[in-house]
Protein backbone atom coordinates (compact mmCIF):
# COMPACT_ATOMS: atom_id res chain seq x y z
CA UNK A 1 0.00 0.00 0.00
CA UNK A 2 1.04 3.31 -0.95
CA UNK A 3 -0.15 6.15 2.24
CA UNK A 4 0.61 9.66 1.50
CA UNK A 5 1.41 12.01 3.98
CA UNK A 6 1.02 15.18 5.15
CA UNK A 7 2.44 17.18 8.06
CA UNK A 8 2.58 21.28 9.09
CA UNK A 9 1.78 20.94 12.42
CA UNK A 10 4.79 24.46 13.46
CA UNK A 11 6.79 25.89 10.74
CA UNK A 12 7.54 23.15 8.31
CA UNK A 13 5.77 22.18 5.44
CA UNK A 14 5.92 17.87 4.71
CA UNK A 15 4.41 15.62 2.48
CA UNK A 16 5.70 11.92 1.76
CA UNK A 17 5.01 8.64 0.60
CA UNK A 18 5.33 5.38 2.32
CA UNK A 19 5.02 2.06 0.56
CA UNK A 20 3.84 -0.58 3.86
CA UNK A 21 6.45 -2.89 2.30
CA UNK A 22 9.31 -0.50 0.35
CA UNK A 23 9.52 2.38 2.87
CA UNK A 24 9.89 5.51 2.03
CA UNK A 25 9.06 6.73 -1.53
CA UNK A 26 10.01 10.17 -2.03
CA UNK A 27 9.55 13.33 0.86
CA UNK A 28 9.52 16.79 0.06
CA UNK A 29 10.01 19.37 2.64
CA UNK A 30 9.65 23.28 2.86
CA UNK A 31 11.29 25.17 6.10
CA UNK A 32 9.69 28.09 7.45
CA UNK A 33 13.30 29.39 9.06
CA UNK A 34 13.93 32.07 6.70
CA UNK A 35 10.47 33.45 7.00
CA UNK A 36 10.38 33.70 10.87
CA UNK A 37 14.03 34.79 11.45
CA UNK A 38 12.74 38.65 11.10
CA UNK A 39 10.40 37.79 14.15
CA UNK A 40 12.60 35.89 16.22
CA UNK A 41 10.05 33.20 16.48
CA UNK A 42 7.39 31.25 14.74
CA UNK A 43 4.52 33.36 14.05
CA UNK A 44 1.43 31.13 13.71
CA UNK A 45 -0.42 33.27 11.02
CA UNK A 46 2.27 33.17 8.49
CA UNK A 47 2.84 29.81 9.18
CA UNK A 48 -0.88 28.78 8.48
CA UNK A 49 -0.80 31.21 5.37
CA UNK A 50 2.50 29.66 3.73
CA UNK A 51 1.59 25.97 4.67
CA UNK A 52 -1.62 27.15 2.37
CA UNK A 53 0.91 28.28 -0.37
CA UNK A 54 3.11 25.07 -0.65
CA UNK A 55 1.32 22.12 0.27
CA UNK A 56 -0.11 21.27 -3.16
CA UNK A 57 3.05 21.87 -4.92
CA UNK A 58 5.11 19.78 -2.44
CA UNK A 59 2.73 17.23 -2.81
CA UNK A 60 3.17 17.34 -6.91
CA UNK A 61 6.20 17.04 -6.03
CA UNK A 62 6.43 13.96 -4.09
CA UNK A 63 4.28 12.26 -6.44
CA UNK A 64 6.28 13.34 -9.47
CA UNK A 65 9.71 11.74 -7.33
CA UNK A 66 7.76 8.58 -6.36
CA UNK A 67 6.92 8.06 -9.90
CA UNK A 68 3.45 7.65 -9.09
CA UNK A 69 -0.13 8.81 -9.80
CA UNK A 70 -2.99 10.21 -8.04
CA UNK A 71 -4.52 6.67 -8.35
CA UNK A 72 -1.85 4.78 -7.03
CA UNK A 73 -2.16 6.36 -3.69
CA UNK A 74 -3.95 3.69 -1.22
CA UNK A 75 -4.51 5.97 1.94
CA UNK A 76 -3.63 9.49 2.95
CA UNK A 77 -2.42 10.16 6.70
CA UNK A 78 -1.88 13.86 8.39
CA UNK A 79 -0.95 15.70 11.26
CA UNK A 80 -4.24 15.35 13.21
CA UNK A 81 -2.01 17.25 16.10
CA UNK A 82 -0.52 18.34 18.78
CA UNK A 83 0.60 21.41 17.45
CA UNK A 84 -0.65 25.19 16.32
CA UNK A 85 -4.21 25.16 14.93
CA UNK A 86 -4.45 27.23 11.81
CA UNK A 87 -1.30 24.99 10.68
CA UNK A 88 -2.63 21.66 11.42
CA UNK A 89 -5.60 22.98 9.83
CA UNK A 90 -3.89 23.30 6.62
CA UNK A 91 -3.12 19.57 5.78
CA UNK A 92 -6.05 18.04 7.94
CA UNK A 93 -7.95 20.06 5.30
CA UNK A 94 -6.09 18.76 2.52
CA UNK A 95 -5.36 15.68 3.45
CA UNK A 96 -9.10 15.01 4.00
CA UNK A 97 -10.51 16.86 0.78
CA UNK A 98 -7.97 14.82 -1.15
CA UNK A 99 -9.00 11.39 0.15
CA UNK A 100 -12.56 12.47 -0.25
CA UNK A 101 -12.03 12.83 -3.64
CA UNK A 102 -10.72 9.19 -4.66
CA UNK A 103 -12.54 7.68 -2.01
CA UNK A 104 -9.39 7.13 0.09
CA UNK A 105 -9.70 6.21 3.92
CA UNK A 106 -8.05 8.83 6.27
CA UNK A 107 -5.24 8.35 9.09
CA UNK A 108 -4.81 10.79 11.45
CA UNK A 109 -1.57 10.43 13.10
CA UNK A 110 -0.11 12.13 16.57
CA UNK A 111 3.05 14.14 15.69
CA UNK A 112 5.15 12.72 18.41
CA UNK A 113 4.02 9.09 17.32
CA UNK A 114 5.52 10.48 14.17
CA UNK A 115 8.91 11.06 15.94
CA UNK A 116 8.75 8.33 17.83
CA UNK A 117 8.77 5.68 15.29
CA UNK A 118 11.04 7.71 13.15
CA UNK A 119 14.36 6.23 13.74
CA UNK A 120 12.70 2.98 11.98
CA UNK A 121 13.42 4.96 9.20
CA UNK A 122 16.93 4.39 9.49
CA UNK A 123 19.04 1.75 7.67
CA UNK A 124 19.45 -0.22 11.01
CA UNK A 125 15.94 -0.56 12.73
CA UNK A 126 15.34 -0.67 16.84
CA UNK A 127 13.14 -3.57 17.69
CA UNK A 128 10.27 -2.99 20.30
CA UNK A 129 10.54 -2.68 23.47
CA UNK A 130 12.61 0.29 23.41
CA UNK A 131 12.90 3.86 25.74
CA UNK A 132 12.19 6.82 23.33
CA UNK A 133 13.49 10.23 23.86
CA UNK A 134 11.46 12.67 22.27
CA UNK A 135 13.55 16.12 22.94
CA UNK A 136 12.18 18.43 20.66
CA UNK A 137 11.59 22.35 20.84
CA UNK A 138 8.00 21.93 22.20
CA UNK A 139 8.46 18.54 23.83
CA UNK A 140 10.83 16.32 26.16
CA UNK A 141 9.04 13.01 27.77
CA UNK A 142 10.98 9.48 28.12
CA UNK A 143 9.02 7.00 27.14
CA UNK A 144 8.33 3.39 27.38
CA UNK A 145 7.37 1.68 23.64
CA UNK A 146 6.50 -1.80 23.76
CA UNK A 147 4.99 -2.02 19.96
CA UNK A 148 2.98 0.54 18.03
CA UNK A 149 0.57 2.37 20.12
CA UNK A 150 1.79 1.01 23.54
CA UNK A 151 3.17 3.66 25.14
CA UNK A 152 3.58 4.68 28.51
CA UNK A 153 5.11 7.95 29.91
CA UNK A 154 8.50 7.49 31.83
CA UNK A 155 9.10 11.24 32.50
CA UNK A 156 8.29 14.95 30.71
CA UNK A 157 9.64 18.49 31.28
CA UNK A 158 7.61 20.41 33.94
CA UNK A 159 8.37 23.65 32.21
CA UNK A 160 10.66 24.16 28.98
CA UNK A 161 11.27 21.70 26.91
CA UNK A 162 15.34 20.88 25.77
CA UNK A 163 14.89 22.66 22.69
CA UNK A 164 13.45 25.60 24.05
CA UNK A 165 16.52 26.05 26.57
CA UNK A 166 18.45 25.63 23.30
CA UNK A 167 16.31 28.19 21.76
CA UNK A 168 16.01 31.06 24.44
CA UNK A 169 19.30 31.02 25.50
CA UNK A 170 20.63 31.12 21.85
CA UNK A 171 18.16 34.24 22.15
CA UNK A 172 20.04 35.70 25.07
CA UNK A 173 23.22 35.37 23.51
CA UNK A 174 21.83 37.45 20.32
CA UNK A 175 21.98 34.09 18.14
CA UNK A 176 19.57 34.57 14.83
CA UNK A 177 16.12 32.00 14.81
CA UNK A 178 16.09 29.53 14.85
CA UNK A 179 18.88 29.10 18.01
CA UNK A 180 19.72 25.86 18.86
CA UNK A 181 21.90 24.90 15.69
CA UNK A 182 23.35 28.14 15.88
CA UNK A 183 24.00 27.95 19.99
CA UNK A 184 25.49 24.71 18.75
CA UNK A 185 27.94 25.98 16.51
CA UNK A 186 29.14 28.40 18.46
CA UNK A 187 29.62 25.82 21.28
CA UNK A 188 32.19 24.17 19.14
CA UNK A 189 34.86 27.24 20.13
CA UNK A 190 33.75 27.33 23.46
CA UNK A 191 35.48 25.91 27.17
CA UNK A 192 32.18 24.49 28.61
CA UNK A 193 34.32 24.31 32.00
CA UNK A 194 34.32 27.85 32.68
CA UNK A 195 30.71 28.46 34.06
CA UNK A 196 29.33 26.15 36.32
CA UNK A 197 25.37 26.37 35.50
CA UNK A 198 22.64 24.18 37.00
CA UNK A 199 21.66 20.76 36.23
CA UNK A 200 17.90 21.20 37.26
CA UNK A 201 16.10 17.70 38.59
CA UNK A 202 19.53 15.55 37.17
CA UNK A 203 19.37 13.60 40.87
CA UNK A 204 16.16 13.62 41.35
CA UNK A 205 14.04 9.95 41.81
CA UNK A 206 11.95 10.45 39.33
CA UNK A 207 12.60 10.80 35.38
CA UNK A 208 11.48 14.42 34.85
CA UNK A 209 13.41 17.05 33.17
CA UNK A 210 13.14 21.00 33.65
CA UNK A 211 14.70 23.50 31.98
CA UNK A 212 13.57 26.89 32.59
CA UNK A 213 15.99 28.06 35.49
CA UNK A 214 18.92 26.68 33.33
CA UNK A 215 17.35 29.68 31.13
CA UNK A 216 17.62 32.13 34.07
CA UNK A 217 21.05 30.85 35.02
CA UNK A 218 22.35 31.61 31.46
CA UNK A 219 20.76 34.98 31.61
CA UNK A 220 22.70 35.48 34.80
CA UNK A 221 25.45 34.46 34.29
CA UNK A 222 25.60 37.03 31.05
CA UNK A 223 24.65 40.17 33.12
CA UNK A 224 27.37 39.43 35.16
CA UNK A 225 30.20 39.64 32.03
CA UNK A 226 28.51 42.62 31.00
CA UNK A 227 28.55 43.94 34.42
CA UNK A 228 32.53 43.39 34.00
CA UNK A 229 32.72 44.98 30.94
CA UNK A 230 31.77 44.20 26.90
CA UNK A 231 31.59 40.53 26.19
CA UNK A 232 33.60 39.05 24.24
CA UNK A 233 33.01 36.33 22.02
CA UNK A 234 35.24 33.82 23.47
CA UNK A 235 32.80 34.77 26.74
CA UNK A 236 29.77 34.32 24.32
CA UNK A 237 30.91 30.62 22.84
CA UNK A 238 32.29 29.49 26.43
CA UNK A 239 28.70 29.98 27.86
CA UNK A 240 27.13 28.43 24.92
CA UNK A 241 29.04 25.52 25.21
CA UNK A 242 28.58 25.43 29.16
CA UNK A 243 24.78 25.92 28.27
CA UNK A 244 24.62 23.15 25.75
CA UNK A 245 26.84 20.49 28.01
CA UNK A 246 23.83 21.29 31.10
CA UNK A 247 21.17 20.37 28.71
CA UNK A 248 23.04 17.05 27.25
CA UNK A 249 24.08 16.10 30.65
CA UNK A 250 20.34 16.09 32.07
CA UNK A 251 18.82 14.80 29.36
CA UNK A 252 21.65 11.81 29.22
CA UNK A 253 21.51 10.85 32.51
CA UNK A 254 17.84 10.79 32.77
CA UNK A 255 17.69 8.23 29.60
CA UNK A 256 20.37 6.00 30.59
CA UNK A 257 18.56 5.99 34.03
CA UNK A 258 15.45 5.32 32.56
CA UNK A 259 17.42 2.26 30.43
CA UNK A 260 18.46 0.93 33.95
CA UNK A 261 15.27 1.07 35.36
CA UNK A 262 13.44 -0.82 33.07
CA UNK A 263 16.31 -3.08 31.92
CA UNK A 264 15.47 -2.06 28.26
CA UNK A 265 18.73 -2.13 26.26
CA UNK A 266 17.55 -0.12 22.99
CA UNK A 267 17.40 3.52 23.73
CA UNK A 268 15.88 5.72 20.68
CA UNK A 269 15.89 9.58 20.70
CA UNK A 270 13.78 11.41 17.88
CA UNK A 271 12.91 14.72 17.68
CA UNK A 272 14.77 18.34 16.51
CA UNK A 273 17.69 17.84 19.17
CA UNK A 274 18.12 14.40 18.04
CA UNK A 275 20.36 15.87 15.47
CA UNK A 276 22.81 17.71 17.89
CA UNK A 277 26.01 16.15 17.62
CA UNK A 278 26.99 16.37 21.21
CA UNK A 279 23.96 14.74 22.29
CA UNK A 280 24.39 11.87 20.01
CA UNK A 281 27.90 11.45 20.85
CA UNK A 282 27.38 11.19 24.53
CA UNK A 283 24.29 8.56 24.06
CA UNK A 284 26.50 6.50 22.18
CA UNK A 285 29.28 6.11 24.49
CA UNK A 286 26.76 6.16 27.55
CA UNK A 287 25.05 3.39 25.62
CA UNK A 288 27.79 1.32 24.62
CA UNK A 289 29.18 1.03 28.47
CA UNK A 290 25.99 0.11 29.60
CA UNK A 291 25.91 -2.48 27.05
CA UNK A 292 23.12 -1.22 25.28
CA UNK A 293 22.35 0.44 21.63
CA UNK A 294 21.31 4.18 20.91
CA UNK A 295 19.10 4.63 17.14
CA UNK A 296 18.47 8.55 16.19
CA UNK A 297 16.57 9.07 12.94
CA UNK A 298 18.03 10.01 9.45
CA UNK A 299 19.86 13.60 10.20
CA UNK A 300 17.33 14.71 7.44
CA UNK A 301 14.25 13.58 9.42
CA UNK A 302 15.04 14.82 12.47
CA UNK A 303 13.24 18.30 12.32
CA UNK A 304 9.01 18.31 11.58
CA UNK A 305 8.22 16.24 8.35
CA UNK A 306 6.30 14.01 5.82
CA UNK A 307 7.70 11.11 5.74
CA UNK A 308 7.35 10.27 9.46
CA UNK A 309 3.60 10.64 9.14
CA UNK A 310 3.31 8.60 6.20
CA UNK A 311 5.27 5.96 7.81
CA UNK A 312 3.36 5.93 11.42
CA UNK A 313 0.59 6.14 9.21
CA UNK A 314 2.01 2.20 7.44
CA UNK A 315 3.07 1.04 10.63
CA UNK A 316 -0.57 1.03 12.31
CA UNK A 317 -2.02 -0.19 9.26
CA UNK A 318 0.44 -2.81 9.50
CA UNK A 319 -0.82 -3.28 13.43
CA UNK A 320 -4.00 -3.81 12.69
CA UNK A 321 -4.58 -0.43 14.52
CA UNK A 322 -6.75 1.13 11.52
CA UNK A 323 -9.78 0.48 9.75
CA UNK A 324 -9.50 0.82 5.74
CA UNK A 325 -12.58 0.72 5.07
CA UNK A 326 -13.69 3.26 6.81
CA UNK A 327 -14.43 6.38 5.21
CA UNK A 328 -13.98 9.48 7.57
CA UNK A 329 -13.33 13.01 6.40
CA UNK A 330 -14.28 15.00 9.26
CA UNK A 331 -11.51 14.12 11.89
CA UNK A 332 -11.09 17.11 14.15
CA UNK A 333 -7.00 18.62 15.38
CA UNK A 334 -5.83 18.61 18.39
CA UNK A 335 -3.66 21.29 19.39
CA UNK A 336 -2.74 19.84 22.96
CA UNK A 337 -2.72 16.01 23.16
CA UNK A 338 -1.48 13.28 25.49
CA UNK A 339 0.02 10.82 23.29
CA UNK A 340 -0.59 8.61 26.18
CA UNK A 341 -4.14 7.93 25.08
CA UNK A 342 -3.01 6.25 22.28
Amino acid sequence: MNILGFESSCDETGVAIVNTEKGLLAHALHSQIDMHQAYGGVVPELASRDHIRRVLPLCYDVLKNAGLAVSDIDAVAFTAGPGLSGALLVTASVAQAFAWSHDLPTIPIHHLEGHLLSPMLAPEVPEFPFVALLVSGGHTQLMRVDGVGQYELLGETLDDAAGEAFDKSAKLLGLPYPGGPHLASLAEGGEADRFQLPRPLKHSQDLDFSFSGLKTAVLTTLRKLEAQGAVSEQDRADLAAATQAAIIDVLGYKAIKAMKQSGLKRLVVAGGVGANRQLRDFLDRETQRLGAKVYFPPLALCTDNGAMIAHAAAERIKAGLVDLSARNYSHRIRTRWDLAEL
